[in-house]
């Protein structure tokens, strides 16, 4: 014969969720217990030993290459994105009025040569008269307004060769000056780079200080990495800095090493600075740029551009 199931008794229920109850909070706790520990050793070892930012651009001392006299260009000798060395001819001016201009001043200093010869023979033949003049002056053949005249000669004549020797300077420095406007008319290259912005055209008749066009010397970029004011206690110039840039990806990282700090904010420099003396103010964590030194042997190897993106992460225990 079949005997009746026995259900629990409601003491027996309530004893076994409490013990259910037991089981999952320890099992919680461990599991919180777990996570701090992890958290404290990730932040012992990679939150307070880095900081770091992808607010961060390439950037290079940019050359501006100008006129620096008038004329119209004869020959342009670069396209954009052209390699160049310092010294290379870029700009090439029509060179026939600093020719003439030459020829001028060589002719002003000839005359000018001339003159100061002609004041120096005056000077000469004046001296000699007063000389004459003065050794007879005892016997009375000669009078002292004679006398007088002779010696005022003699005054004219020093200052007329003062005045030719100031000639002679100023038609010297004309002369160096058109040789060095000669030498202008040739446009050159003030470091090595590439070209870029390039706006002159053959046959434009330039101005001095027109923008003709801009090197950028690639070879010696930098890096403005942004970090947020908060991140910037225990960053120093010297810290190594890991960067990697959007156009290689992870796989190529440039090991650099931090220069400096800039002098301001990006919002203390803007335009139209931000105006905090209105009661509707609202903090807002601003951005320091720090410039980093990029490892010209990296650079060859992996060539950057102006303004690509980078990824800066600041080992803070570093210092070299």
């Amino acid at each position: 014969m079949n005997q009746p199931i026995q259900s629990s008794t409601p003491i027996e229920s309530n004893r076994n969720n409490r013990k259910r109850r037991a089981l999952l909070f320890s099992a919680l706790a461990l599991a919180a217990a777990a996570a701090g520990g992890g958290g404290w050793a990730y932040w012992d070892e990679v939150g307070s030993r880095y900081v770091s930012t992808d607010d961060a651009y390439t950037a290079a001392e940019v050359a501006q290459v100008t006129a620096e006299i008038e004329g119209p260009v004869a020959q342009v000798f670069v396209v954009e994105s052209q390699k160049v060395k310092r010294g290379d001819i870029l700009v090439l001016l029509d060179d026939t009025d600093a020719r003439l201009a030459l020829r001028q001043a060589e002719a002003d200093l000839a005359r000018a040569h001339a003159q100061v010869a002609s004041a120096n023979a005056n000077v000469e033949r004046s001296g000699i008269d007063l000389q004459r003049r003065e050794a007879l002056i005892d016997s009375g053949s000669v009078s002292g307004d004679e006398l007088t005249q002779v010696k005022n000669g003699a005054t004219n004549a020093h200052a007329a060769l003062d005045a030719a020797v100031a000639a002679q300077a100023l038609a010297q420095a004309r002369l160096e000056k058109a040789k060095v406007d000669l030498g202008r008319t040739a446009i050159r290259s003030p470091v090595d780079g590439v070209v870029t912005r390039r706006q002159v055209q053959l046959g434009q008749r330039v101005q001095p200080s027109t923008p003709l066009l801009s090197v950028v010397p690639v070879q010696e970029m930098y890096v403005n990495a942004n970090f947020k004011e908060v991140q910037l206690k225990d960053v120093q110039p010297g810290q190594a800095v890991e960067l990697v840039c959007d156009l290689y990806g992870h796989k190529v990282v440039y090991h650099s090493v931090i220069e400096g700090f800039s002098g301001g904010t990006g919002a203390a420099f803007s335009l139209i600075p931000a105006q905090n003396a209105t009661g509707n103010w609202i903090k807002v964590v601003q951005r320091l740029p720090v410039r980093i030194h990029l490892d010209p042997a990296e650079l060859e190897a992996h060539p950057l551009r102006v303004g690509l993106s980078m990824t800066a992460k600041v080992d803070l225990r570093s210092k070299t």
